[in-house]
């Protein structure tokens, strides 16, 4: 991978942000459902079809992606995380852990890795790829997807939620 960004500077600031404003979006959620007198357990059950996860499944999902990325480009062992999660302030908790770790994982260690072999296991099967292809093809969009389906889940539920609330601003 040549991108001239190294693997640290490409991952890390980008969690960071699109981590942080999960939190906010979350934050904006839980005091809409206080202002609506709804309990705030009926938004982390929300799903946008029937088919999908619903809100909290798509928080963890996002928090599970970047820790898994970045420990994964770092070479080093992916923290677990219980999905035991139920109010609102357990899924702050969950994305304050994963922040914690993300700022914990020193630029040093994803040095020279974008080509370290990757392995990624799956329900059906392992793929297998360098760092840094993983990063830009499978982790970011995978993270991506689940930050955004967090997001329209809130916007699709009513809370005043906007585009800069999104990108963590």
């Amino acid at each position: 991978m040549t991108t001239g960004v190294s693997l640290a500077a490409m991952t890390t600031p980008v969690y960071l942000q699109m981590l942080t404003g999960l939190s906010k979006v979350l934050t904006k959620g839980e005091a809409f459902a206080e202002a609506k007198k709804i309990d705030p357990t009926v938004l982390l059950n929300s799903r946008l079809a029937p088919d999908m996860f619903n809100l909290g499944r798509q928080i963890q999902i996002a928090c599970d992606g970047a820790k898994a990325a970045v420990a994964r480009a770092a070479g080093i062992e992916n923290p677990k995380h219980e999905d035991n999660e139920v109010t609102m302030a357990d899924f702050q908790a969950r994305i304050a852990k994963t922040l914690a770790f993300i700022q914990s994982v020193p630029a040093s260690a994803m040095e020279g890795r974008e080509n370290a072999d990757i392995s990624i296991p799956l329900r059906d099967k392992t793929l297998e790829m360098k760092a840094g292809p993983m990063m830009l093809h499978w982790a970011f969009p995978n993270f991506y997807f689940h930050v955004t389906t967090a997001y329209n889940i809130l916007r699709h539920n009513g809370v005043e939620i906007g585009k800069s609330d999104f990108l963590g601003r």
